[in-house]
């Protein structure tokens, strides 16, 4: 298990040094997910990118979430209104997806810019 440790602290050390390497890794979590409804994976994923990003203090701070809420939900593998909302984007043939904010807001502008 020792290997295991090493390598998910290796995994945040690289992501927390790399931005972009960071938003792949978490887009690749999500279409994992999407894909196969592995929860408690994703999760876990998930944990990895905010521990490589600060981790939950620091996401709490520019949130205003709970620490104590927001560790009960990366580490609840029993999270139906994730689920909830992965069945309803199948349903509707939409898909999450995940983007650096500056690209997201550069589309946005875009899209709003347009007749």
């Amino acid at each position: 298990m020792r290997e295991m440790g090493n390598w998910r602290e290796y995994q945040k050390q690289r992501l927390a040094n790399d931005r972009e390497a960071a938003i792949n890794y978490l887009q690749l979590t999500v279409e994992e997910y999407l894909a196969d409804g592995d929860l408690p994976f994703f999760l876990k994923g998930l944990r990895t990118f905010i521990e490589s990003q600060g981790g939950v203090v620091e996401i709490c701070k520019r949130t205003g979430i709970d620490a104590e809420t927001l560790s009960d939900a990366l580490s609840n593998e029993d999270a139906p209104l994730f689920d909830m909302i992965r069945t309803m984007l199948n349903s509707l043939e939409c898909r999450l997806s995940i983007e650096p904010q500056a690209h997201a807001n550069a589309t946005l502008e875009t899209a709003t810019d347009s007749p």
